[in-house]
């Protein structure tokens, strides 16, 4: 079960409902309701809390709390603490907003970008070889491969920038765009 059951009378209205938005959140972006669940409560929580108190509180298996904070911990999302006279184990999540955004765009890239990127190069160097691919084919093929290392380009040139220049960065973005000439979608 990946639905919060009614042990969730421990949480206020807001917090529940944060956690079963952000479930819905990681469903559409290809991640587990119930990791994104753990997630959530994780990051609202105000004391580091065990694998059975979490099990608890959403209403979800053992087991599947156990698989989920194992993908949390190897997205660096969240941390195993030690906790003065428990055995078991504590965890408690990234609560650095930019912190939580860069590690997640980290393993993104990873998992999708860079094979992406491997596979483009290797279809940009058969095609150059192979007669039968046409010139819009290997033109276009080409062009996503500049488009997609621009883009991995950008985004390394973007992690060694301080977060707090980062944020000012984005806010002057809006700004910045009213002076650029915009092309109409018609």
């Amino acid at each position: 079960m990946t639905e919060i059951s009614d042990q969730s009378e421990k949480l206020a209205p807001a917090v529940e409902r944060f956690i079963l938005h952000w479930g819905d959140l990681g469903g559409q972006w290809g991640v587990n309701r119930s990791v994104a669940q753990i997630h959530a409560l994780l990051y609202l929580s105000d004391k580091p809390l065990a694998a059975e108190e979490i099990a608890g509180t959403l209403g979800i298996a053992r087991s599947n709390v156990s698989t989920s904070l194992k993908e949390l911990a190897g997205w660096n999302l969240i941390r195993r603490v030690p906790v003065m006279g428990e055995r078991r184990d504590f965890f408690v999540a990234e609560t650095d907003l930019w912190e939580m955004v860069t590690r997640i765009a980290a393993g993104r890239k990873e998992r999708e970008i860079d094979p992406a990127l491997k596979a483009l190069r290797e279809c940009v160097t058969e095609a150059e070889g192979d007669p039968r691919i046409g010139a819009v084919a290997s033109r276009r093929l080409k062009a996503m491969l500049d488009f997609t290392e621009t883009l991995d380009g950008w985004y390394v040139q973007m992690l060694r920038v301080p977060h707090n220049t980062l944020a000012k960065l984005i806010r002057l973005g809006g700004r910045i765009v009213r002076y650029l000439p915009v092309k109409s979608e018609t």
